[in-house]
């Protein structure tokens, strides 16, 4: 089942670089008692994911979090190292957390995955963004297969 607007997250966790050392996040600890804005590419150094939609979220970060945002963060089935290097690739620094799900776990608990296998990718997730708020969705984009419209941060950005 996919997840929708009024649900609360499933929990799991994510690797995350943490001093240069892979480390891990709770679903808890991500979104709990805060506003986190949460969005997913289908993978980290493709075209669109990289020169679009990381980068609007990079450079509308300080206007995402005057908006009451504790959290920015960017999910993506790849490995963490990937993940890490594909954060300084893009000049992430410290807003935007990138959060690494190999395996596309926390991708099929939200009812999101994508069958990349066609282009060699296999599973990944749909390109997404969602609002949670203490870990209950508030709003939730969802992009049509081979779109980038709907969950960019701009489009975040009116909805919060």
């Amino acid at each position: 089942m996919t997840i929708k607007v009024g649900d609360r997250v499933p929990e799991g966790k994510f690797a995350v670089m943490t001093n240069g050392a892979p480390g891990s996040i709770s679903t808890q600890e991500l979104f709990g008692g805060k506003k986190v804005v949460f969005f997913s590419v289908p993978g980290a150094f493709t075209p669109t994911c990289s020169n679009s939609h990381l980068p609007g979220y990079v450079k509308n970060a300080a206007e995402i979090k005057a908006k009451g945002v504790a959290t920015i963060a960017c999910m993506s089935v790849n490995d963490v190292f990937v993940m890490d290097a594909w954060g300084k690739d893009r000049g992430v620094g410290d807003r935007i957390l990138m959060l690494a799900d190999g395996n596309a776990e926390y991708t099929r608990a939200l009812g999101l995955e994508l069958d990349g296998s066609g282009f060699g990718l296999g599973t990944r997730s749909q390109r997404f963004s969602m609002v949670v708020d203490d870990g209950v969705v508030t709003e939730l984009n969802v992009e049509a297969p081979r779109e980038f419209k709907v969950s960019t941060a701009e489009c975040v950005l009116k909805q919060l």
